[in-house]
């Protein structure tokens, strides 16, 4: 009787450490289930994220691309500014020095039709 009664105390332990056994196994399936939610939860984000990362790359691409050209356009115009504008600067530079030599003309012309003019007058 005794030992039916051991064996009967043995199988109501077993029968409990099964049911803490069933219930761990639970537990780390219910915990597992929760990681693998994260794990296509953050997937699906970082997705989106390479797919923004994509777009962006492809717009810095091309703002890279109309940068340069803008830039070049600017150095250009600049080039060109500067060049005119010197021989604008040379232009004028001779206007000046031809109104001093017409100025100079001028002067010895009158002058030399002064000295005529005295000189018939005296005849």
């Amino acid at each position: 009787s005794d030992f039916l009664g051991a064996m009967a105390s043995q199988g109501a332990s077993l029968q409990n450490y099964n049911n803490e056994l069933v219930k761990c196994i639970e537990d780390l399936k219910e915990k597992r289930e929760e990681v693998n939610r994260q794990i296509l939860k953050d997937e699906e984000e970082k997705q989106k994220i390479q797919n923004d990362l994509r777009i962006l790359t492809e717009r810095l691409s091309r703002i890279n691309d109309s940068l340069a050209r803008k830039v070049a356009s600017r150095n250009e115009y600049d080039k060109t500014i500067m060049e005119t504008e010197a021989a604008y600067m040379k232009i004028l530079e001779s206007s000046q020095t031809l109104l001093h030599v017409l100025k100079r003309e001028s002067v010895s012309l009158t002058k030399k039709k002064q000295v005529s003019q005295s000189g018939a007058g005296k005849e």
